[in-house]
């Protein structure tokens, strides 16, 4: 027992004078996420045309989702200063301490000018209430074959997006923005 009491003192006064240096600093990362904030494109054009707006939540992140007839092929996703509207560049005011515009290379109408997709409320594409990082989504409008969508957000957080086949020959282009850096 002596020498057990000795042995843990000596590691006592060994940690105490700084001679057990502790393990390596790993800097964990939040859910595994590594995405920035920076802007994130592809230029190129598609023949889609959109369909619908809807968000969701994850565990680690809230989703926008604009649901495409055909292959989405382009889009331009970043942090604004304010959202602007299709070809007016009027200022859309949205709710939340920073702002992302999500422009993507498909109308939201067909070849004959019809609306392919036409939402009830454009202050309001998606009810994000209770989100815990999205606070508003809206309309920015669509034109000369590109949709804007303002999308109002807690913080300048980190975002990913990319592209998903599907459903019946459509895509969707997705937008994920972390709750937490």
């Amino acid at each position: 027992m002596r020498k057990l009491g000795a042995g843990l003192a000596a590691v006592m006064a060994a940690a105490g004078l700084g001679l057990v240096a502790p393990g390596p600093a790993s800097a964990a990362t939040y859910c595994g996420i590594s995405w920035g904030s920076m802007a994130k494109a592809d230029l190129d054009w598609s023949s889609a045309n959109v369909t619908n707006v809807r968000t969701g939540q994850q565990p680690c992140y809230d989703r926008l989702v604009i649901d495409m007839t055909g292959k989405v092929a382009g889009y331009v996703v970043q942090y604004v200063p304010v959202v602007t509207q299709d070809a007016t560049g009027y200022s859309i005011p949205v709710l939340g301490d920073a702002d992302l515009q999500v422009m993507v290379t498909a109308p939201s109408y067909n070849q004959y000018s019809q609306p392919t997709y036409l939402p009830a409320a454009k202050a309001e594409l998606s009810n994000v209430s209770g989100y815990q990082t999205f606070r508003q989504v809206v309309y920015a409008g669509s034109f000369e074959g590109t949709t804007s969508i303002g999308l109002g957000v807690r913080a300048r957080l980190p975002f990913r997006v990319f592209t998903l086949d599907g459903p019946d020959g459509g895509s969707r282009l997705v937008v994920d923005v972390a709750h937490r850096w």
